[in-house]
């Protein structure tokens, strides 16, 4: 394989009323620091990956158009009949051709991030659901002139004459990731897209990204964004896209092939669990146990853990409410990117969970999890308090969207009492839906990073897989730990944003 080289709470419901986000916004003032690459530097030499017909001149246009002209380029191709699928499609496949995966993250992030932006799109009202993929149309542009100073990485062609046949493809996919023989897997991966379904080919990406925490959970990241962003352009993307997940999850970062984490002792304990270990009861008291076990244990004890509450007969559901909120309490105790990537990866390896066929990758993604969170818990510096599942719930002043305002006034002075307030909100009957609508209107407002977009997603999803109610409000409680508040400025890219949406049509 060849790799190329302070508002007050008043204004707050203004803007929450005003469908998105809203006037007075700051002035655009961030171009002036931007120096848009080359057209040049953005083109793509003859070695560099194609696409299929229908969707390389929309990839082309993104790679090539300079960043202080890539919304006004959209809204343009959007006004001529470009479909939203589209821009999607070609702004994913950019960054797949474009932006080296390796490390899994920093500048990967403009592609890790893009289904996330669409989901919170999706939820948001109709006027602003383009807002999220043109604040990634920009972060896109950002990361593919980060990696032409990096040395300009492209997704190659695929060398033909190594692609196995149709009825080797799946055996060796599997030993070269066994192997972690990235020049193997890339050749392996092509013809396993050939020969396979999609959830057949999905199922060894699924168990490689499983494996390793190194880049703190990263791979089973990439690995679920790659399948949900694929369900929503289509399979026949798959390819190029799972190319680029291959090289990503086999990178080891110049240590000796291996997995970082309790991956081996996981598989030996999977191999007794009681066989119909998928089923069983759910029970709030081995949430707890669980819960414990992953604040005070080791990777490896966490995960024995959750191996012995399957055979005295838990549901598997009650022990990922217990990552979910372990991984939401260290972001709460200590904000930051580490406590972050606990909720993230902890809410990749549950997708796994439920999507994966193979039983051993589903168990493997459970322990895993279980054992991840006291990896991230390692490499912090916590304080005793708060204890998730004993936040005092504090009142809001007000009610309903008055009271959603007073949760995130408080959140850019004290996210703690804001959580108790989250909590006290949602125990006295109010809406989650407000809420999680208004962190949403809130990323697209002042978002600046692609990790406000990740983690709103995630919560999101997390507080509603949630098996008992009762832990809901605490897991909505950690948003306030990221989520932006009323206090943080406006971000001027989205006013730009709006302003090119705006003029679509």
């Amino acid at each position: 394989m060849t790799w190329i080289s302070n508002r007050s709470r008043r204004e707050f419901l203004q803007s929450a009323s005003a469908l998105g986000l809203g006037a007075g916004l700051g002035p655009w003032s961030a171009l002036g620091a931007i120096t848009p690459a080359r057209a040049s530097e953005m083109a793509v030499g003859p070695e560099a990956v194609r696409f299929r017909p229908e969707i390389e001149p929309v990839v082309r246009w993104i790679e090539e158009t300079p960043r202080d002209r890539i919304l006004e380029a959209a809204v343009e191709h959007l006004g001529g009949g470009l479909s939203y699928r589209e821009l999607l499609s070609g702004l994913f496949l950019a960054g797949i051709r474009n932006i080296k995966p390796r490390p899994v993250g920093f500048k990967f992030h403009a592609v890790m991030v893009i289904n996330s932006a669409h989901l919170l799109g999706q939820s948001a009202p109709v006027e602003d659901r383009l807002l999220p993929l043109f604040w990634a149309l920009d972060y896109f542009k950002s990361s593919q002139a980060q990696d032409v100073q990096e040395g300009d990485w492209t997704l190659s062609q695929v060398d033909e004459a190594r692609v196995p046949s149709p009825s080797q493809a799946m055996a060796e996919l599997k030993r070269a990731f066994d192997a972690w023989d990235a020049e193997a897997a890339d050749t392996a991966t092509a013809g396993v897209c050939r020969a396979e379904g999609a959830a057949s080919a999905m199922e060894p990406f699924w168990r490689c990204a499983v494996r390793d925490w190194r880049n703190i959970g990263h791979k089973p990241i990439f690995a679920m964004q790659c399948w949900r962003t694929l369900q929503a352009i289509g399979w026949e993307h798959a390819e190029p896209v799972l190319r680029s997940l291959s090289f990503g999850i086999l990178d080891t970062q110049g240590a000796p092939p291996g997995a970082e984490g309790p991956y081996e002792a996981n598989l030996d304990r999977i191999r007794s669990l009681r066989e119909d270990w998928t089923r069983g009861r759910l029970d709030p008291g081995a949430t707890t146990t669980m819960l414990d076990a992953i604040r005070s244990s080791s990777p490896e004890e966490s995960s024995a853990t959750a191996a012995r509450l399957l055979n005295e007969g838990i549901s598997p559901e009650s022990l990922w409410d217990a990552v979910v909120l372990a991984g939401s309490e260290l972001l709460l105790r200590e904000p930051g990117i580490i406590p972050l990537h606990a909720v993230t990866s902890a809410n990749a390896l549950h997708f796994i969970f439920h999507n994966a066929g193979d039983p051993t990758t589903r168990a493997l993604a459970l322990l895993q999890a279980a054992g991840w969170v006291p990896l991230f818990r390692s490499r912090m510096n916590l304080d005793a308090t708060p204890v998730i599942d004993r936040i005092e719930p504090v009142s809001p002043e007000g009610e309903g969207e008055e009271a959603v305002a007073s949760i995130f006034e408080t959140i850019g002075r004290d996210h703690r009492e804001a959580a108790g307030k989250i909590v006290g909100y949602l125990d006295a009957g109010g809406s989650p839906d407000a809420l999680f609508n208004a962190a949403r209107r809130s990323i697209f407002r002042k978002g600046r990073d692609s990790h406000d977009y990740k983690y709103g997603a995630a919560a999101w999803e997390e507080h509603q897989l949630a098996s008992d109610p009762r832990w809901r409000p605490a897991i909505a409680a950690a948003i306030a730990a990221k989520v932006p508040g009323s206090s943080t400025s406006d971000s001027p890219l989205m006013k730009r944003a709006r302003e090119a949406v705006s003029r679509i049509g």
